[in-house]
């Protein structure tokens, strides 16, 4: 049986923990700093962990 393959789109999205948790990026930062407020542009700021239905649909994505 063939192995199952990486999703190279979520791979580049998504990193998992050394316990496993998956890790993504926030939203609303690609572009458009200058019209965000300092605060919001904080409040963006690092990395959220994926929980629940999302966290399984990215896994299986990843191979895991």
């Amino acid at each position: 049986m063939p192995k199952q393959k990486t999703h190279k789109g979520a791979a580049k999205r998504y990193k998992v923990t050394g316990t496993g948790k998956i890790r993504h990026a926030k939203a609303w930062r690609g572009h458009n700093r200058h019209t965000k407020s300092a605060t919001r542009w904080r409040r963006l700021d690092g990395d959220e962990t994926l929980t629940g239905k999302d966290a399984k649909r990215a896994a299986r994505l990843l191979g895991r």
